[in-house]
């Protein structure tokens, strides 16, 4: 009578994630480490990196481009579980990164960014820059 290997033994895949990478300078290696950051968030969280898209224009102004568009066809699947950039700025620059986090949130899936957005900063005197808390 041959056994089936208990759950622990078995490989259990985590949600499914993507991946979303801005770059333009920097070449393949750049591309390579980021792709590689991505994989270790998701390795150390649980999730299954399904697969990546990348913006090879990282000056790009469109909204809606390829790669951006590519991603939100894969988050409108029934298994996907959310998207993973490095930071805010793969996004885009602020107007557009805006209007993408709105539009991943209208997919109800989730955002994950390796390199959270960085509290605000306060100057002082000195010119050295503080960390403020924010709330109320």
């Amino acid at each position: 009578m041959a056994f089936e290997p208990l759950t622990e033994h078995r490989p259990v895949h985590g949600p499914c994630v993507y991946g979303y990478l801005r770059h333009g300078r920097g070449g393949p290696a750049r591309r390579r480490a980021l792709t590689e950051s991505l994989s270790l968030y998701c390795s150390q969280h649980e999730l299954t990196l399904c697969g990546v898209f990348t913006e090879a224009d990282a000056l790009a102004r469109d909204i809606r481009s390829p790669a951006f568009i590519g991603a939100l066809d894969a988050l409108a699947m029934p298994d996907a579980y959310g998207l993973v950039v490095p930071a805010r700025n793969h996004l885009g620059p602020r107007h557009i990164a805006a209007e993408r986090e709105r539009q991943i949130a209208d997919l109800d899936v989730r955002l994950m960014m390796i390199r959270p957005p960085h509290p605000r900063r306060s100057r002082t005197a000195a010119g050295v820059g503080r960390r403020t808390e924010s709330g109320g």
